[in-house]
């Protein structure tokens, strides 16, 4: 039978089957005359099979995505610190070892952020540390002990990097150790003071310190007390607070107003970079490629590690701190014998030597801790 058109058979047209239906798609038919099955088109997958397809894709896509930035967030960290050259180490416990260091550094800030931040100085002025924490992760959680910056240690021999210059072992407070031979002396400093061996080093300075904390939307913390600091610009009411950058900063350099002075301090850091953490770890961050992309360039950049440090090492880190705010973990700084010892370079803090060598027992054969810390009677 021809068409109307042209003499076209309708089963050429169709190549061989009957015409479409509409809506539909048409029917095929096999070769072989009357009586052949009929053999129709594949049915259109379902929605929920397009959908399950289509979130294969996506996972697919941000894989690729996640490995592009893994890549390139690697390359960023600045690997200033090798451990490796470092000798008359202590030997290696158990569990891993994280020393991580606020430093004062004001690079990265302009005149009005060192005003209104009020961190004083200038870009070109040499670092100083206020916040040292040994973080210890291993078959027990996770244990922030802080080393209070006034800590009085025995620094090592040493020589001063811009003067080639040979010194002796000597008494001095803990945060000395950094401003006369940076990260190289303190490690050993602490080190030796401490018998724990350091695993990985991490510094952040004022300006990555306040571009992670806005990154991240701000950090949910909670007072028990109202704070007010002139020298550091806090002023914080007593209840709950999501703190900016700024507001941050400020929060953790204060002390004149703690009754324990650097103890308090020191417990202030303990508390707020647990809930950074939590904060960097929750879905809105970590699934919101806007707040991503903002923290880890903010922060990255101006992070200084050792030279072993990858960005799995560094989420280790991160991982470890949120699971003290989860009740894995404990935070406590080194125990002290009292407050104001008296000392040549001025009022400093005297370890409470038989519970800090428990401690640090303790820490090193990753066994369970049960040192209190607090401030003794010696």
């Amino acid at each position: 039978m021809t068409d109307r058109a042209g003499g076209i058979p309708d089963g050429d047209r169709y190549g061989g089957g009957s015409p479409p239906r509409p809506g539909g798609r048409r029917r095929r038919t096999r070769s072989g005359g009357p009586g052949s099955r009929v053999r129709t088109a594949p049915p259109r997958p379902s929605r929920r099979r397009r959908l399950t397809r289509l979130a294969v894709l996506l996972a697919a896509v941000l894989g690729l995505t996640s490995l592009g930035t893994y890549v390139w967030a690697d390359t960023e960290l600045q690997r200033d610190v090798d451990l490796g050259r470092i000798s008359g180490r202590p030997p290696q416990g158990k569990g891993t070892n994280y020393l991580i260091v606020g430093s004062d550094s004001r690079v990265g800030l302009s005149v009005k952020d060192r005003k209104d931040l009020h961190t004083g100085g200038s870009a070109d002025a040499g670092r100083r540390t206020d916040s040292m924490i040994l973080l210890h992760t291993g078959a027990h959680g996770t244990t922030m002990m802080s080393l209070p910056r006034d800590s009085w240690v025995t620094i090592p021999p040493y020589i001063r990097p811009e003067t080639g210059r040979h010194y002796a072992a000597s008494k001095n407070k803990l945060n000395a150790a950094f401003s006369l031979g940076g990260p190289d002396l303190l490690i050993r400093t602490i080190e030796r003071n401490t018998g724990l061996r350091i695993g990985h080093y991490t510094e952040i300075g004022f300006a990555g310190f306040v571009g992670i904390v806005d990154a991240v939307g701000g950090v949910p913390l909670c007072l028990d007390k109202d704070i007010k600091d002139e020298k550091s610009g806090a002023n914080l009411t007593k209840g709950c607070h999501t703190l900016d950058g700024r507001t941050a900063l400020a929060f953790v350099r204060q002390r004149h107003q703690e009754a324990q002075g650097d103890l308090g301090r020191s417990k202030n850091q303990q508390k707020f970079l647990a809930a950074l953490a939590h904060k960097t770890a929750t879905p809105g961050v970590v699934l919101d490629p806007s707040k991503v992309y903002p923290t880890m360039s903010a922060g990255l950049d101006t992070l200084i590690v050792d030279k072993d440090m990858s960005l799995w090492n560094l989420t280790s880190l991160f991982e470890a701190m949120k699971k003290v705010t989860t009740g894995n973990g404990k935070r406590l700084n080194v125990p002290v014998a009292g407050l104001g010892f008296r000392t040549p370079k001025g009022s400093a803090l005297k370890w409470d030597l038989p519970r800090a060598q428990k401690l640090f027992a303790e820490l090193r054969d990753d066994r369970p801790v049960d040192v209190a810390d607090g401030v003794g009677k010696g």
